[in-house]
């Protein structure tokens, strides 16, 4: 979840809308690579949900890792919910049910994730570890009860957590049991944006079948590969999916604005109060008249607020997010920016994942992303099969970052990053099934193994 932005300035027009949008325009030698993950917390005596208060607590983890760092705390009145690096501008934050954020800096290079993730997981073993706290990597908690996970103390999440069960059966799962890694890049002018927006949604399945980490719930398999990817196919459907119109001609920042207007409210944000308008209008806000604060007018904070309510499979705001994707083992979150910044940062490969993909259908892709949470590399699309579609999208991130050239001091360039989601294509088995051999297989039944293997 997003952290809250603070800017007064007044909304006037609908162009200012369009002006925010247009303000992360970029040239490419600016451009640049945010990766964000998601973490269960659990205890490691009994691997159970973590509290937030108490001495074993994820407040007190927070406190540590303030003390650590010397990052700037998040409050929410007089809880710490986060931490923000004032220098580099990455931070930390808490999802709803407790899971452990890092959204980290944007760096030139995945060389630079790569030693951001691991100076980030030393730090954090170094004040979790005498709390007896452990970090799990999967896209939803394996064992736990929706009831026995605590709720952190912020107010955004208090208004989505009764409003959720009104517009989906499976929010409030997405919301507490799930975690995911992401990825946020950047664009060069509107064309550029739209583009790489339409090449990573229609490609997004590919990024949910090489992730696919979550198929068990409360000690079960659950029948799907990524049933974190499911769970957002009954969410909220008014602030979620695949966009088709994006597809359409005239796609562009005014035509997201549009959408955007149209997409209910969460909250307002006054001072440190949140409001709740959840479900209202803020094309009515806009107005002013809006019933919950009539003649109120919007203000810059309102509209990136309310922007980072919107959960598509990629997100506009300032840059791009890729959304697709379940958490899981730390060494394979940087192949995650590696796969997009290999396709969409080289103009050739750009060009050419677009021509994998310019011929479906919304139906063909709609039809090919309901299917992937369950079968994932087995799903099929324009006569061949999501294996076959990602083996190419690979291949085509390691010829787009051999490109790049971009080396690290022993001389390795990014594409060793891939080797993840190489062996995943050579295997045809997503990181789901082998988990499911594994606890059917060698662990002999015992989901609980989990907590180790695929601990942090």
């Amino acid at each position: 979840m997003a952290r809250d932005v603070i800017d007064p300035t007044p909304i006037e027009k609908r162009d200012d809308l369009v002006a925010w949008f247009e303000g992360g325009i970029k040239p490419k030698s600016h451009f640049r690579i945010g990766t964000e993950h998601e973490k269960f917390v659990f205890t490691l005596k009994d691997h159970a949900p973590v509290p937030y208060e108490g001495r074993h607590g994820i407040r007190a983890l927070l406190d540590g890792m303030q003390m650590l760092l010397g990052w700037d705390p998040i409050m929410e009145g007089d809880h710490p919910i986060g931490l923000f690096d004032v220098t580099h501008g990455g931070a930390i934050s808490l999802e709803p049910g407790g899971q452990f954020e890092l959204s980290g800096a944007p760096v030139e290079t995945v060389h630079q994730t790569w030693g951001e993730l691991t100076a980030h997981l030393v730090q954090l073993r170094e004040v979790a570890t005498p709390l007896g706290i452990g970090f799990l990597g999967l896209g939803m908690t394996p064992t736990w009860r929706r009831d026995e996970i605590p709720a952190m103390p912020k107010g955004r999440y208090r208004i989505m957590t009764n409003y959720m069960p009104k517009v989906g059966s499976l929010g409030l799962d997405m919301m507490y049991r799930t975690c995911t890694v992401q990825v946020n890049l950047d664009f060069s002018s509107e064309a550029d944006m739209v583009k790489k927006l339409r090449v990573s949604l229609a490609l997004q399945p590919v990024g949910t079948a090489l992730f696919a980490n979550s198929p068990f719930t409360e000690g079960r398999p659950n029948g799907f590969l990524s049933f974190r990817s499911e769970i957002w196919r009954d969410t909220d459907n008014a602030r979620s999916g695949m966009l088709p119109w994006a597809f359409e001609p005239g796609m562009g920042f005014e035509r997201w604005v549009d959408y955007a207007l149209d997409v209910p409210m969460y909250f307002i944000k006054r001072g440190d109060k949140y409001i709740d308008v959840a479900g209202k209008s803020f094309r009515d806000f806009f107005a002013g008249k809006l019933a919950d604060m009539p003649g109120e007018r919007p203000t810059i904070s309102d509209w990136a607020n309310h922007v980072s309510t919107i959960f598509p499979e990629v997100r506009l705001k300032r840059y791009l997010e890729m959304r697709g994707s379940d958490g899981g083992p730390w060494r394979r979150l940087p192949a995650l920016p590696a796969f997009w910044v290999g396709l969409l940062y080289d103009d050739a490969c750009l060009d050419a994942a677009w021509d994998i993909a310019k011929g479906w259908t919304a139906e063909e892709r709609q039809k090919l992303r309901d299917e992937v949470p369950r079968l994932g590399f087995k799903a099929e699309i324009g006569g061949r099969s999501l294996l076959d579609i990602t083996r190419e999208c690979v291949d085509l991130a390691h010829a787009g970052l051999k490109r790049r050239n971009r080396l690290n001091p022993r001389g390795d360039d990014e594409t060793r990053y891939l080797a993840p989601l190489a062996e995943i294509v050579e295997r045809g088995t997503t990181p789901a099934e082998v988990l499911l051999a594994e606890v059917a297989g060698p662990w002999g039944g015992d989901l609980d193994r989990v907590f180790t293997e695929y601990a942090y």
